[in-house]
């Protein structure tokens, strides 16, 4: 009874839900998640490891020689023989290891005599290093839009070349080959170098060539989620020898000790010709990558195995764009990147958090993405999100439509299926559901 002595009103009872109603509605929703375990990244702890990679490491523990440049000669130290074993992975002349992806493109930069304050141009889509690392160098980072599939558009930077940009940085992006032929091939016509950002691509390749051979020099890093992962830490690649030594001398090789690196003849300058930087890697995380390098064609055949899966289920979907490569087979497969053309990223990200995958729309609003150009604060004289987008309109709306879905090479099959699960299932209810309160 309520307070007016009068009986209650009846109410319809709410139908329950079923268990394949609760599957059908989105979790964002209060339907029943896809998944609930924890999906598999590197910050969790997923990382390709095993256990001959740990004893590796304690072995340069126990040693007692974690500094690179000892009383060894220089084939004998975990520095030296790395770098011995990238250069028959790559088939390249030289290969240098240091402190940081980052810090080996910087070095490519100001290895291959880019003079200070000269432009380099770079795309408008890519990870925050790749600019730092130009300003690191001294230089100018200029920007350049992408295409449909988030590559480095040529047709922009022939566009709008100016003739102090002095370098071309691609950039491998999500671990996806950009046009780099038709880059390395203009930069020839300008007659500046071509320095490939292979950061995020280590062990992809393009028309059965390793990405990071095709320019002067090629930057990796072996920081994070990459394919070699020391937790932090880097290499370049290079046949120029010029170049190399340069690169060896900014480093920080003192008193000599860039002689080591050319075994077979003088190098072609002194230690103290360019300023030390002391970006060199140690003992012990080239000890631990030597020891994952053997493992690397497997752990690159399940990324390539988890991807192909993903994408051949999600191909033709209604409602989104996946990436596509280049050419067949041109991406490490770290990451499942898609658009939503005219719909709200942001919300599909969200849907598909609430399901148990971890997703980030590149260009959300409320997150500062260090993949998002605008949010690169330092290279702008305004703060205005608004304004630096107009910079780049193209990139800006691209950016706003994408998805990113990590990929760990430790997914399962059924991983993936919870996966491509997922995405079908945002996506059959995204026009009814984004109107919901």
């Amino acid at each position: 009874m309520n307070g007016n002595n009068d009986a209650p009103t009846p109410t319809r009872p709410k139908p329950v839900s079923t268990g394949s109603e609760l599957d059908r509605q989105l979790a964002l929703h209060g339907g029943r998640p896809v998944r609930h375990a924890p999906w598999p990244t590197y910050d969790k702890g997923a990382v390709f490891i095993h256990p001959d990679d740990e004893d590796a490491a304690v072995r340069a523990i126990r040693s007692h020689l974690y500094f690179r440049y000892d009383h060894r000669a220089e084939n004998e130290t975990e520095c030296g023989r790395f770098e011995d074993e990238l250069c028959r992975y790559f088939g390249t002349r030289h290969a240098l290891a240091v402190s940081s992806g980052t810090a080996a493109l910087a070095l490519a930069v100001m290895g291959s005599g880019v003079p200070p304050g000269s432009l380099v141009a770079c795309p408008g889509f890519t990870f925050v290093a790749t600019p730092s690392a130009i300003v690191l160098a001294g230089c100018r980072p200029f920007l350049v839009e992408v295409d449909d599939d988030l590559r480095m558009d040529l047709d922009d930077l022939r566009r709008r070349w100016r003739p102090d940009i002095r370098a071309v940085v691609v950039v491998h992006m999500r671990g996806f080959a950009a046009d780099v032929e038709a880059l390395a091939a203009f930069a020839a016509e300008q007659g500046v170098p071509l320095i490939e950002d292979a950061v995020p691509a280590l062990g992809a390749e393009l028309h059965g060539r390793k990405l990071g051979t095709f320019g002067a020099a090629g930057a990796f890093s072996t920081q994070s989620d990459k394919a070699l992962n020391c937790g932090e830490g880097g290499f370049l690649v290079t046949d120029d020898s010029t170049l190399f030594a340069r690169a060896v001398a900014l480093s920080g090789a003192y008193e000599g000790r860039l002689r080591r690196h050319f075994p077979h003849g003088e190098p072609p300058l002194t230690g103290l010709d360019l300023p030390l930087l002391s970006l060199r890697m140690d003992e012990i995380r080239a000890a631990l990558l030597r020891a994952e390098l053997t493992r690397l064609p497997q752990r690159l055949a399940l990324f390539h195995r988890n991807y192909a899966h993903v994408a051949a289920a999600l191909a033709g979907l209604p409602g989104i764009a996946v990436r596509r490569p280049v050419a067949p087979g041109a991406y490490l497969g770290e990451a499942f990147v898609f658009r939503v053309p005219g719909g709200d990223a942001g919300w599909f990200a969200r849907a598909l958090r609430a399901e148990g995958i971890d997703a980030r729309n590149i260009g959300a609003d409320d997150d500062l993405n260090v993949r998002a150009f605008w949010n690169w604060r330092f290279l702008y004289d305004t703060a205005d999100p608004g304004q630096i987008r107009a910079m780049l309109p193209r990139t800006a709306r691209l950016l706003t439509e994408t998805v990113d879905v990590p990929l760990s090479s430790n997914l399962t099959p059924d991983d993936c299926d919870e996966l491509v699960h997922a995405v079908r299932k945002v996506a059959a209810a995204r026009d009814t559901a984004q109107v919901r309160p």
